[in-house]
């Protein structure tokens, strides 16, 4: 159960800084961290979980996602490749980077008791 945000326009470096944070909690600690937190990409990665916990409840047919825990990662988009005009005629290169965001739900692994015979 997994969702997808392609070419979103951030940079990675700074997107993987969101998505360290939620990698790892349950779902409903992720929406709580997402909506409080003060980052221009926290708004969209909210929506991406949001879209991931639907697809979950609609192809999987899974209705508690309590035990279910969050796996998010950044990779590099595509690189938008851009030049701004300089002195003599010259033009300077501006690279504006994207990134892309992959957020996964996983079944939190429940320890048995071991029996002591």
């Amino acid at each position: 159960m997994k969702a997808i945000l392609k070419n979103y326009r951030q940079a990675p470096r700074k997107v993987g800084l969101i998505t360290e944070l939620i990698s790892g909690k349950t779902v409903a600690q992720a929406e709580v961290v997402l909506t409080h937190l003060i980052k221009r990409g926290a708004l969209p990665l909210l929506k991406l979980l949001k879209s991931a916990v639907a697809n979950a409840q609609t192809n999987h047919k899974i209705s508690d996602l309590s035990n279910y825990l969050v796996k998010a990662y950044t990779n590099k988009g595509r690189v938008l490749k851009r030049s701004m005009p300089r002195a003599m005629g010259r033009a300077f290169p501006i690279h504006k980077h994207t990134s892309q965001v992959i957020i996964s739900l996983q079944e939190k692994e429940v320890k048995g008791l071991k029996n002591k015979n």
